[in-house]
């Protein structure tokens, strides 16, 4: 397995945009995953328009597809580096996207492109996202390995036109490609003679909308057979100050055996907010 710590990985990115991790998780465990994946892939149609591609299949909703997309998800080295590239920007993290892809021959290469442009706003220095592509099949250049261009993140990263040479993210089952929200990249054209399949977990800042409607596609139901750290991390978690909150409580209160049918609202504030707010109240109850 690789040796690569979540701190290297973290300034790999900040430095180049994207850092390719060998050997990160077991073949077993991709094989695995995968092997509970084929009927999805056999039943997902092809899907429409230019950039999703009209000779790729793509799907969401992995983490109640298979009890294998934990280990991928809460990779701990993964996590950590998420973590040091985002928590700067937010109280806690979240998932932004859990989704599978099936790259089929004669698929043309997609537009570059940076992931946090589906945020609006001005963007600068302070990361939105950081995505993993975890391949379920050899990445190479000839079948669509995905093209990451180099030093194109950031808030300086931005020229008029991509850089004319990409890298070419060539790696086997069990590496992790990860990249920031504003490195410029997307999938190569596949030229081979069979499909190459995918994963994508992508970590977004806590207050962000994600690109996948987390609570449709984990509802109570589903996400009561989560581990509490992988349901915190689909959703069921504030992110303080009082943000997505159910009733005025953290929406983990959704996952017990019952629910109240009325809630009391209770604060959920940062630290500093807890402080200022504390003397504030005891001044106006008439406090010393």
């Amino acid at each position: 397995m690789t040796a690569l710590s979540a701190t290297h990985i973290a300034s790999e990115m900040r430095e180049t945009g994207y850092c390719i991790v060998p050997d990160l998780v077991p073949r077993a465990t991709i094989e695995a995953f995968t092997a509970d994946l084929d009927p999805v892939f056999e039943a997902t149609p092809f899907g429409e328009g230019d950039f999703y591609g009209y000779r790729t299949k793509r799907f969401g909703s992995l983490l109640k597809r298979s009890l294998h997309a934990e280990a991928l998800v809460l990779d701990p080295v993964i996590l950590a580096a998420a973590e040091e590239l985002l928590r700067e920007g937010c109280d806690r993290i979240q998932l932004n996207v859990a989704q599978a892809l099936e790259i089929h021959p004669g698929e043309v290469r997609q537009f570059p492109h940076r992931d946090e442009d589906m945020w609006a706003g001005a963007k600068s220095d302070q990361e939105y996202l950081v995505n993993v592509i975890w391949p379920l099949d050899p990445f190479t250049e000839a079948n669509g390995a995905t093209h990451l261009y180099p030093h194109s993140h950031g808030g300086a990263g931005r020229p008029e036109a991509p850089p004319a040479t990409p890298v070419i993210a060539e790696c086997a089952p069990g590496s992790a490609i990860c990249f920031l929200g504003s490195t410029l990249h997307g999938a190569g054209a596949n030229r081979s003679a069979a499909p190459r399949r995918a994963v994508i977990f992508g970590y977004s800042l806590g207050w962000l909308k994600p690109y996948e409607n987390l609570w449709l596609a984990y509802p109570p139901a589903v996400a009561r057979g989560f581990s509490p750290e992988l349901a915190a991390l689909a959703g069921y978690a504030q992110h303080r100050p009082n943000l997505g909150n159910y009733e005025g409580q953290c929406p983990s209160v959704l996952l017990g055996e019952t629910t109240p049918t009325h809630l009391g609202a209770i604060d959920a504030l940062r630290p500093d907010q807890q402080s200022a707010l504390a003397d504030f109240a005891q001044i106006e109850r008439g406090g010393a």
